[in-house]
């Protein structure tokens, strides 16, 4: 096993790739601003086409990909270390798709069309009853494999609604708004949509950041855990609020967008020591770098209409995921 670089040359790294996916977000697209264009624009000396194309269109659509994307791979990474599985990510728990349900069901019933906040309450508020559910299906117990199977009950739940919005849409219209979101993208997004889902990711990343030293009591079981003085619900409770608050905001604003957090923790793992809390920033870093990235790749990509997001990811996620997990199934 090679030895991994220094913590700090590895953020610095992620930190130095991030910002080269945001200054290259911000000059390429449809019309291709210059690095003389874009500076003018910035310091408030470029022409107005310049200057609404940054401020309007790409910064706010910028910044979006990279709070969502850090969010997805903080928290893929955290249930990754939590239970212990490699294959974890917010789906496992069913919280991706009880936000997912809960922004259809404000398209559905034209909540969202009374308030741009219903969407991303809605999504939440969803995320935050599958959670409560979550409690109730696993009872007393503290098994991660118990969680799991919960997770998956709720997914199935969440998706069955899902299904069952998009069978009883009243028109065609109706139902393709909600295929569309459903697909992902963050195209049209303004700096409205950035104050909904800042103030979400931030608080659900400072929740999963918090608890890192008690993901590494975990490696060792819970009982080994507890022996160290984690108090076991309290871990489990933050990370499941963290999950609910963050990815339950960034999928209200951006739809459903998948893989980012199953495969940014594999892409880091091997450049640290393999600990729970050692993966978490780099894994944020990480996703951050690699949504922004994607969502290039679906604004430069010649096509009658823009390529969706969640679309990108999974063609990217799965090859890769599945290339990293056959050269690293020996090390879990």
């Amino acid at each position: 096993m090679r030895a991994a670089p220094p913590r700090s040359v590895l953020l610095a790294a992620l930190m130095a790739l991030m910002l080269a996916a945001a200054i290259a977000s911000l000059r390429l697209g449809p019309v291709e601003l210059s690095a003389g264009r874009l500076l003018a624009a910035t310091l408030g000396n470029g022409d107005r086409v310049a200057h609404i194309i940054l401020f309007e269109l790409r910064l706010p659509r910028t910044l979006l990909a990279l709070g969502v994307g850090a969010m997805l791979g903080l928290s893929g990474a955290a249930l990754q270390g939590y239970l212990r599985n490699p294959l974890a990510e917010p789906s496992v728990l069913g919280a991706s798709n009880a936000a997912a349900l809960g922004a259809v069901a404000a398209l559905y019933f034209g909540l969202a069309a009374l308030h741009p906040l219903m969407l991303p309450l809605l999504s939440i508020g969803s995320t935050i009853i599958a959670l409560t559910l979550l409690f109730l299906l696993a009872g007393r117990s503290e098994s991660p494999l118990t969680l799991i199977l919960a997770g998956i009950a709720i997914a199935t739940l969440a998706g069955a609604g899902i299904s069952l919005a998009l069978n009883l849409a009243p028109n065609p219209f109706a139902a393709m708004e909600i295929m569309t979101w459903l697909l992902g993208s963050l195209e049209n997004r303004s700096f409205a949509h950035l104050w909904i889902a800042l103030p979400c990711i931030a608080v659900g990343g400072g929740l999963l950041l918090w608890g890192g030293r008690d993901l590494d009591a975990l490696t060792l079981g819970e009982d080994g855990a507890q022996a160290l003085g984690v108090d076991l619900r309290r871990t489990r409770l933050r990370l499941l609020l963290g999950t609910a608050i963050g990815v339950g905001g960034a999928v209200a604003v951006s739809g459903a967008i998948g893989f980012v957090g199953l495969i940014v923790p594999h892409l880091v793992r091997p450049f640290t020591d393999r600990s729970p809390s050692a993966i978490l920033l780099p894994s944020a870093l990480g996703g951050a770098a690699l949504l922004t990235f994607a969502d290039i790749g679906v604004r430069t990509i010649a096509s009658t209409n823009e390529l969706k997001l969640g679309v990108v990811t999974a063609f990217l996620g799965v090859p890769v995921f599945l290339i990293h997990l056959m050269r690293e199934r020996r090390l879990w």
